[in-house]
């Protein structure tokens, strides 16, 4: 199944960019505020979605020691669940 196909699945139709950057971003691991979406990458050749780029909380990548004036990628692998509210991932401690 590729990536677009299951992105379309999971959120049940089409969905802007901007639909997804009012959503909260939450780290299934520890229930943190990962941050915002800011913009998307995509695979060229596929049109699939790789990644999410998020302005981080500061708060939360401060817990893992990382540099919060960088913008961090979210692998498409990492999201677990796109809701109505929120986007659940799983990243960091196991």
């Amino acid at each position: 199944m590729n990536n677009v196909f299951f992105s379309y699945t999971l959120l049940g139709g089409n969905m802007r960019l901007s639909d997804l950057q009012s959503k909260d971003i939450v780290n299934i691991t520890d229930g943190r505020n990962v941050g915002n979406i800011i913009d998307v990458k995509i695979d060229e050749e596929t049109g699939n979605i790789v990644s999410f780029i998020i302005e981080p909380n500061k708060n939360f990548f401060h817990f893992f020691n990382r540099n919060t004036s960088v913008d961090t990628e979210i692998k498409w692998h990492s999201i677990t669940k796109i809701g109505e509210d929120v986007i659940l991932v799983k990243i960091g401690l196991p």
